[in-house]
């Protein structure tokens, strides 16, 4: 009797070891969850109790385990996202009560479990896997979705805690980019590129949702949100815009800017980390798919920068926006970026010079298409631009443009010629017209003589009656001017013939 005593200790101590083990990971799971023999109801019991512990009073540290331990595999299988298993063996991936059939006060314990059970991801690479579990996970989805929604009570922390958990295991995985060879090159090819699609965007675009709509509930505390969408958070969602997909890019943008105007502690950060990516895209690497989102937030935050305009935003203009024009695939993001531009002379009319001579140090000298690009931008600002500001940059503006008007592509050129057809613009020149008028006269009889397109040459035509007309005297004195330079370039290029003839002679001679 006393061998077969002992002779169990050692199994009694085992499984001590073993029960005290699985209650350590298992946050206090209770005693009978150890047995192998357990039904699925008792391991369902057990579950609940461990997340009704976890819905109120959560700790940073502490794990809501209601959720079935799955989570993607390399093989697609689902695998656990917490490590949490009975003696190895997955429990199996089953839908929950809807929150019509729970008492409202155990609603934010089933939140939670729900959550729990959405942070398992799987592969949608191979469609006929998990098909039962991906509608399962899907539906409970647009559950929590409409939860949110209509939320009529205040998210305890645990609540958000595991929303963050539950976004955090959906969004943010490794970006895997399609080879994109002379993408930077050609910037037309790049648009019309089909984009490349994700294709867990079914679960993905529900996560976007449930987040946006999470962030911009009444309901959410920020000051206890802030705890979880921290900083490092928030880097881990602007690396995000990087993403090939152009849908979950808008939903990024308008989640970041919900948190931007949310959560005024992390306004200076989000700031400087778009600063960083905008940095290193412009002297790096000139590859970034989501610049364009970017600009189209700092659009709607510069509208609402206070005047006078701080230092800061000033040396953001300066360092950040004016280099963002030299990349050569500037047209996948010009227009937002013009916008935003456009914006700060707006509103700080003396910006409009240092705007100006910015765009002349970027200023294309190859690339037409671009060049257009930039005429369109200029029209923009000179729009804005009050005669003070417009008189301090108009000698080298209009040398610049004056290149334009004689450019052999007939874009660039007839672009340049549209700016008479803007009234405030017209306007500007006309009372400069003694400065501006001598530099591009030259281009306008150029034009007017020998340019080869039509249309061309008819507008070159109009500009030039507009100054003939304002001001004659000044028109008859530049004419006298180019012709007097013309007749001395005829002369140095004959003289200069002369020689190189003279040269050849001699050196048949010395033959």
């Amino acid at each position: 009797m006393w061998k077969q005593i002992l002779s169990k200790l050692p199994n009694n101590k085992k499984s001590s070891k073993n029960e005290h083990h699985h209650n350590h990971r298992g946050g206090g799971r209770e005693h009978g969850s150890h047995s192998s023999s357990s039904s699925s109801s008792s391991s369902h019991a057990s579950t609940s109790k461990s997340s009704d512990n976890n819905g109120v009073g959560k700790t940073k540290h502490s794990q809501t385990k209601s959720a079935p331990p799955v989570a993607s595999s390399s093989d697609g299988n689902p695998k656990s996202n917490n490590n949490n298993n009975n003696g190895g063996v997955f429990t199996p991936y089953e839908a929950l009560p809807s929150f019509k059939d729970v008492p409202n006060t155990e609603k934010q314990t089933l939140f939670i479990k729900k959550l729990n059970l959405c942070r398992v991801v799987f592969d949608f690479t191979d469609p006929t896997k998990n098909i039962k579990e991906k509608d399962i996970k899907r539906q409970t989805l647009l559950e929590l979705v409409d939860y949110v929604n209509s939320a009529n009570g205040k998210f305890s922390e645990g609540s958000v805690q595991e929303v963050v958990r539950m976004v955090s295991a959906n969004i943010f995985r490794t970006l895997n980019p399609q080879p994109r060879e002379n993408k930077v090159i050609d910037a037309l090819d790049l648009e019309e590129e089909e984009p490349s699609m994700d294709l867990a965007w079914p679960h993905l675009q529900l996560v976007y949702e449930l987040f946006l709509r999470f962030v911009a509930s009444p309901e959410t505390d920020t000051k206890l949100a802030k705890r979880y969408i921290d900083q490092s958070f928030v880097l881990r969602l602007l690396d995000l815009f990087d993403s090939e997909d152009p849908r979950e890019r808008d939903c990024l943008k308008t989640i970041l800017h919900r948190i931007y105007g949310k959560f005024m502690v992390h306004r200076p950060f989000i700031r400087k980390s778009i600063n960083n990516i905008f940095y290193r895209f412009v002297f790096e690497t000139e590859k970034h798919n989501g610049i364009a989102e970017f600009l189209e937030i700092l659009g709607s935050i510069i509208n609402g920068f206070a005047l006078p305009l701080k230092e800061e935003h000033k040396v953001f203009l300066v360092r950040v926006l004016i280099p963002l024009h030299k990349p050569k695939c500037l047209q996948m993001y010009h227009q937002q970026l013009s916008y935003c531009i456009t914006q700060f002379v707006e509103k700080d009319c003396k910006l409009a010079d240092t705007v100006i001579r910015g765009l002349l140090k970027y200023w294309p000298v190859t690339n037409s298409s671009k060049e257009v690009m930039f005429l369109n931008e200029l029209e923009e600002v000179l729009e804005a631009t009050q005669p003070p500001e417009f008189q301090r940059c108009m000698v080298p503006l209009f040398r610049q443009i004056a290149r334009c008007l004689n450019s052999l592509h007939f874009q660039v050129a007839e672009r340049a010629l549209f700016l008479w057809n803007n009234n405030h613009i017209e306007n500007l020149i006309m009372q400069s017209r003694k400065v501006i008028l001598p530099i591009i006269f030259p281009a306008l009889e150029r034009n007017a003589q020998k340019h080869w397109n039509q249309a061309v040459h008819s507008l070159t035509l109009n500009v030039r009656k507009i100054f003939q007309d304002l001001d004659p005297e000044l028109f008859k004195e530049c004419l006298a001017k180019f012709k007097e330079d013309e007749s001395k370039e005829g002369e140095t290029k004959a003289k200069r013939e002369a020689t190189w003839k003279r040269l050849e002679e001699v050196g048949m001679r010395k033959g």
